[in-house]
């Protein structure tokens, strides 16, 4: 009996979650890991936000609401925009789902085609790929290296468009690297970007408060406004407020696309846990102090990891402008040997050791679409990170020749 079709079977499980799995089930045997494997703070969830869902459920909001958010959750999506963003939106132009993946996953099954491509620049979020091909869209990779800061430039945005693109999935500040973009540097992507108007654009800017720059977070579409029409911004409250258990994304973008939306998630999971809908209004337009606090704590997060990490001989760490991860270069280590005896051939290889001898969780760059790197989340206290980057520098140490 076959229970997988050819499609199902071109994807694989998340990375970081099959590796988290493995962290935790060395955890309950006894084995001190510490995880760094998922992009997941640390913080408890402000408590103002609870107190809003404690109410909702004394007021009885237990039931059905619309398939794709409240008009409460609507107009605080819409207010968020115009207040941090300077972005205009309708509650016809903006959409709730079961976690920003769930938003992703609409908007591309509402639009793919089979054999539509989707560019997608890397280092790129392990879900965006599968999620294409599950979707019968052909994922075009677009390598972004280190020595161009891993930002996709113009003129690889320029090269890699074709007459089958229809879309371009774009993530700043970005997992798992940290990149950001400049006003200009997205103006620069939108002109090429205007002379394609065939092409979709998908910004997922979830990340945007984490952000260690000097320069204010600008949205791809405050910069590009002339792509009103086929540009859609992707966020929700999980990396923002430490809601990621209360699965709340949300979009803003063209009326006819974020209709289509709503009517798949009619037909699939339906609305989003109206008590979690009740929580994240409370967390977009409740106090923000919480906000600046938790980015003060991950800059010196930020600032401990990128500095270990690069004491470490045969690491290379690029400090992050956003988001919670550092992503090391590794090559040096390859072709090394662990106390074992086994070849570290590639970055799959290195986390493996790192688990199983330094007892430290990480993902492999592999996951990501660039190697060899892996992703270390600072999303942890600084004691456990502390205890982490002790680990993976004695690790590196033991390796031979």
């Amino acid at each position: 009996m076959q229970y997988q079709s050819t499609r199902a079977g071109l994807i694989k499980p998340s990375p970081s979650m099959a590796i988290s799995i493995e962290a935790r089930r060395m955890t309950a045997a006894g084995v001190p890991v510490v995880d760094l494997s998922l992009g997941e703070p640390d913080f408890a969830t402000p408590p103002h936000v609870l107190a809003a869902a404690a109410a909702a459920m004394r007021r009885g909001e237990t039931r059905y609401t619309a398939a794709d958010g409240t008009p409460e959750l609507k107009d605080a999506i819409v207010l968020k925009f115009g207040r941090e963003n300077g972005l205009s939106f309708q509650r016809g132009e903006v959409t709730a789902a079961n976690g920003a993946k769930q938003i992703i996953f609409n908007a591309l099954m509402a639009t793919l085609e089979p054999g539509d491509e989707v560019l997608v620049p890397a280092p790129y979020w392990v879900s965006y790929t599968d999620i294409v091909l599950l979707l019968g869209g052909e994922p075009k990779v677009l390598p972004c290296p280190v020595e161009d800061d891993f930002k996709l430039t113009p003129e690889a945005l320029d090269r890699a468009l074709t007459k089958q693109t229809r879309w371009v999935m774009f993530n700043a500040p970005n997992n798992p690297c940290g990149a950001a973009y400049s006003r200009e540097e997205l103006a620069a992507l939108g002109a090429v970007l205007a002379r394609h108007p065939q092409v979709l654009v998908m910004s997922d800017e979830i990340y945007e408060h984490i952000n260690y720059t000097q320069t204010p977070f600008c949205s791809f579409l405050t910069a590009c406004p002339e792509l009103c029409e086929r540009l859609l911004i992707v966020n929700g409250v999980s990396k923002t407020y430490a809601m990621t258990g209360w699965r709340i994304g949300y979009a803003a973008g063209p009326a006819p696309l974020i209709a289509t939306m709503a009517k798949i998630q009619s037909q699939s999971t339906s609305n989003p846990c109206s008590i979690a809908q009740a929580a994240a209004v409370a967390a977009l337009t409740g106090p923000q102090d919480f906000v600046a606090q938790a980015v003060e704590e991950y800059r010196a997060r930020k600032d401990l990891v990128t500095e270990g990490l690069n004491a470490i001989a045969g690491l290379k760490t690029r400090s992050p402008e956003g988001a919670f991860y550092a992503y090391p270069e590794c090559s040096a280590l390859l072709g090394r040997r662990t106390p074992a005896g086994k070849v570290i051939a590639d970055d799959t290889d290195l986390v493996s050791y790192l688990l199983s001898d330094g007892h430290v969780a990480a993902v492999q760059g592999s996951a990501y679409g660039l190697e060899p790197y892996f992703r270390v989340s600072f999303a942890t206290s600084r004691e456990q990170l502390t205890t982490a980057i002790e680990r993976i520098g004695d690790a590196v140490k033991r390796l031979e020749p």
